[in-house]
């Protein structure tokens, strides 16, 4: 079905990756940065010039468009979902994609700092991918796969579905959002406007790879208050909040550090520290694929830095906890056809299904409790967040065929939700 088809996705890929367009979370706007609409405008302007005759960009920065559906069935209508942000921890600023051509499983040195070198010995995958075009930055930026991967797939099936109108699949809907990677990505998204039944995010990692399910969150906040007194008459009469904070992290339990865990192990993430002598603020991350377990990690902080003010007589504490985002698949449990319909078109493109845990969140996560259950779909984005990020432009393919398949596999089935 796809022989002799002429992939964008490569193409647009690298053009994508060089518009930077890093999220802040640390601004107050929404996008939190105005240089996400730099690569939101130009989608628009090629989802039109492919035939979406109502691609737009909200005034909240999201992208919208429509496939008309062309088959005479009721179909759901399906929604697929990419991020344009990059992640504040790395810089997304000047990127220089480079294509590594029939990759040999050799180390790669990024040419602009010799020292971040890409091994499959660290990253085990690329042995995977031997013969594959791999897809790095140049090693002073991260690449930006995520999930600019996920956009340059989606917009390579729009290519594909609006030059190919024998393929019948019902109505699609584009959606591109900002600020997933600060948490934020459907914040001020309109489920009404959007019209969608059913949603799957572009935003996975190896071939084949289907999740539908994550981490629950909450964040927390632990603010410590010390007395103050000049240092030079302090004895008897200093209590120093910051010491009573250091006491605190210091007594979080390695056991659940993100360090030292992996798979469904959850943990409790110190993120940010800050303060003075008079007052200093721990704030945290909890991490669970059991929601019930973060009420524990939420009782045990209370315990630890209730310890520490204890070591330090006339400190005192206050605490915060907020929900932050909920494991997807307790909703996905109750729309089975979204996941096993998606495993047939990964199968149908050729591939094992892969399903993995994602050891973070999604907007499918945030999109599922909000009412459109949605789980995440491969594009090979990989080393996420680092200078050494990579993709497979082979797998970032596979990717489009897996979603066309998808998307023919809807119309076959008919299925109201």
């Amino acid at each position: 079905m796809f022989a002799g088809y002429p992939f964008s996705v490569e193409e647009r890929f690298l053009r994508y990756v060089q518009i930077d367009t890093q999220s802040d979370p640390h601004s107050d706007s929404f996008p939190s940065t105005l240089k996400q609409l730099d690569l939101s405008r130009l989608l628009v302007k090629e989802l039109q010039a492919l035939g979406c005759e109502d691609a737009v960009l909200d005034n909240n920065g999201y992208v919208l468009a429509t496939i008309p559906s062309n088959t005479a069935k009721t179909v759901p209508v399906i929604c697929f979902c990419a991020h344009v942000d990059t992640s504040p921890d790395c810089s997304g600023k000047d990127v220089k994609p480079i294509v590594h051509r029939h990759y040999t499983g050799q180390p790669i040195v990024l040419p602009d700092d010799p020292t971040q070198v890409l091994k499959a010995e660290e990253h085990p995958y690329l042995f995977d991918r031997i013969g594959d075009d791999i897809i790095t930055a140049s090693g002073t930026t991260l690449l930006g796969a995520d999930d600019k991967a996920g956009v340059a797939v989606i917009m390579d099936l729009v290519q594909y579905l609006m030059t190919h109108p024998g393929i019948r699949h019902g109505k699609i809907r584009i959606l591109f959002t900002p600020d997933e990677e600060i948490g934020r990505g459907v914040d001020k998204l309109d489920l009404a406007r959007l019209g969608s039944d059913v949603a799957y995010t572009l935003d996975g990692s190896e071939r084949g790879s289907l999740e539908d399910e994550n981490f629950s969150a909450d964040g927390a906040q632990v603010r410590f208050y010390g007395v103050s007194a000049h240092p030079g008459y302090a004895k008897d009469k200093l209590v120093n909040a910051l010491k009573v904070a250091a006491d605190f992290v210091n007594s979080l339990p390695n056991a659940l550090s993100p360090e030292a865990t992996e798979g469904i192990e959850g943990f409790v993430h110190p993120v940010r520290m800050s303060g003075t002598a008079e007052e200093a603020v721990v704030d945290f991350i909890l991490r669970d694929f059991e929601t019930g377990k973060l009420t524990e990690y939420a009782e045990l902080l209370k315990e630890l830095a209730g310890q520490s003010v204890r070591n330090y007589p006339g400190s005192r504490m206050e605490w915060t906890f907020s929900e932050q985002y909920r494991n997807m698949k307790d909703v996905l449990d109750q729309h089975p056809q979204i996941v096993s319909f998606a495993e047939e078109a990964i199968r149908r493109a050729g591939m094992p299904v892969r399903t993995f845990p994602v050891r973070g969140g999604t907007d499918g996560s945030r999109l599922s409790f909000m009412g459109l259950p949605c789980p995440n779909l491969f594009t090979g984005e990989m080393a996420f967040h680092s200078k050494l990020e990579y993709v497979s432009i082979q797998d970032m393919q596979k990717a489009v065929e897996s979603i066309v398949h998808l998307s023919m596999i809807w119309e076959e089935q008919g299925t109201e939700l």
